[in-house]
């Protein structure tokens, strides 16, 4: 990784810059329909989440199907997203995200008129193959739309909001959907998102196309980034239900492992590689990346936990229970949207992504204190809101930066590396977390005489202990993270170029 700092410049053709961006004049509308496409992707996990119990009723499943129509999501998703960052790349983003966009809403009608667990297994893996070639076309059409870094970190810190507050929004919706509606429309839902989105982007979007020969598709890239991804998502989602010396667990995990070094060898010879690794090499890019990947692992302690903690010991319905994220949506948009309009471009990404994430580890050892005892309001509201401050300061800026400065015809796959990063933090902290969790609770019962008040002490010592090391991570995240970032704030584009230029990486 390069040790070079960017220099700031304004090019004197900014101008010319702004007329050669076909999207500038609407780039607004077009960031609301991009945001409506995010919105539906990020409320998608949760909004099925919460639903799961009225459909598993419905349907008549058993509870290890229940845990396949989430799992069968994050493996097509998890595994697809790279392959689906490079289609948008040569094929066209607006192409990409309209085909992503119709195959998402056509799919979750399927879910939500399933008859049978079979059915909507199907739909929810096709919703992750949509979802995959969705998600890198989104964020890349951000990217090259918004080529000054000032209207880039308003519009980045929009995006970075709704990724960082839509899973807590979705706990809401979710369980407005399932208390008043029925639980299909927690499908049917993202008909609603996905049919405004493709009108407008349809009109509003237009396709650039590659001046040259098209690059060809890296097959054996593809092949080994996909089954690698594929092997470590199946891996940590068996850690849920197996134990760790499990071959179901490890035996994928390191097959995992040997497929992705694979892929990276397969990278550096390839003439058109999936994932050029110039993308990942680039010092900011590489922390903005392990900033995400390490903030979906923290995260994950937060909504799970916090969630089983607000619904079983405070007993909160479905409803209140997503009430109650609502703060910290609020703290974590607030905060987003200025660190990335007005303090991203003049401190740059470094200070801001290490102190959020020092932020929202506090939040956490904060929120490690509740036991049986503890109220919303005297020991979840104050925590929750300072880790949506923390959350937002560091998610949106390191967003921001993990796609700025790459060449515009890999924006796509940049893109995908963003989203595959959360993706697989996510399954991480899932399998990680869930088993420190689990670990806490049995040794907290040990040599005791059972009861409901030990059982329930020793749920919520379990969720204090999965708490303590979100925080952690997010410690030693602000620590490696601060390290990797380049101080200074990022450089403008050169003339008739987006930000997405070569200029700015130093290799």
């Amino acid at each position: 990784m390069s040790d070079s700092s960017t220099a700031v410049a304004t090019p004197p053709g900014d101008a010319a810059a702004q007329h050669s961006n076909p999207h500038h004049a609407r780039r607004w509308l077009i960031l609301v329909m991009i945001g409506l496409a995010q919105l539906m992707v990020v409320l998608d996990a949760t909004v099925v989440n919460i639903a799961l119990p009225s459909a598993q009723r419905d349907l008549g499943f058993s509870n290890d199907a229940r845990q396949w129509v989430v799992t069968a999501y994050a493996l097509a998703f998890g595994s697809l997203l790279l392959l689906g960052g490079r289609l948008a790349d040569l094929f066209g983003r607006k192409r990409a995200f309209l085909v992503g966009l119709a195959g998402f809403a056509i799919v979750s009608a399927i879910g939500g008129a399933a008859s049978s667990i079979e059915m909507l297994l199907v739909a929810r893996a096709a919703q992750g193959v949509f979802g995959a070639l969705l998600a890198p076309a989104a964020l890349s059409l951000l990217t090259t739309t918004f080529t000054d870094p000032k209207e880039r970190g308003k519009a980045f810190g929009v995006f970075g909001a709704i990724g960082g507050g839509g899973a807590a929004i979705g706990l809401l919706l979710g369980g407005v959907l399932t208390e008043y509606l029925d639980w299909r429309w927690s499908m049917y839902v993202n008909i609603i998102f996905a049919v405004i989105a493709f009108a407008g982007s349809f009109v509003l979007l237009k396709n650039s196309e590659t001046e040259g020969p098209r690059p060809k598709l890296d097959i054996p890239g593809t092949i080994t980034a996909s089954a690698g991804l594929f092997a470590l998502v199946y891996g940590f989602a068996n850690a849920e239900r197996d134990s760790w010396s499990s071959i179901s667990v490890w035996g994928f995990l390191a097959a995992g492992v040997v497929l992705l070094a694979a892929f990276v060898v397969i990278q550096q010879r390839a003439e058109h590689p999936l994932l050029p690794l110039r993308v990942l090499l680039d010092r900011d890019r590489g922390g903005s990346y392990l900033a995400m990947f390490l903030l979906a692992i923290g995260m994950f302690s937060i909504f799970l936990f916090l969630t089983f903690y607000i619904q079983l010991n405070l007993g909160f319905t479905p409803v209140q229970s997503g009430v109650a994220f609502l703060p910290m949506v609020a703290t974590l948009m607030a905060s987003a949207t200025s660190a990335t309009a007005v303090l991203l471009p003049k401190f740059g990404a470094k200070p801001l992504v290490s102190l959020g994430m020092l932020i929202a580890g506090a939040g956490l050892f904060w929120l490690s204190a509740i036991d049986v005892t503890s109220t919303y309001t005297g020991g979840v509201l104050f925590p929750l809101m300072v880790m949506g401050v923390g959350i937002g300061l560091a998610m949106a800026p390191a967003m921001s930066v993990a796609t700025f400065g790459v060449d515009t015809h890999d924006a796509g796959v940049a893109s995908a590396a963003v989203n595959t990063a959360q993706q697989v933090g996510g399954s991480i902290g899932t399998a990680l977390l869930s088993t420190l969790a689990g670990n806490a609770a049995t040794s907290f019962t040990a040599g005791k005489v059972p009861s409901a008040q030990l059982a329930a002490e020793a749920a919520v010592h379990s969720y204090t202990t999965a708490f303590v090391w979100g925080g952690w991570i997010f410690v030693i995240g602000a620590v490696i993270c601060g390290l990797l970032l380049r101080s200074g704030a990022p450089a403008k584009a050169p003339e008739g170029a987006s930000e997405a230029t070569p200029v700015a990486v130093h290799m």
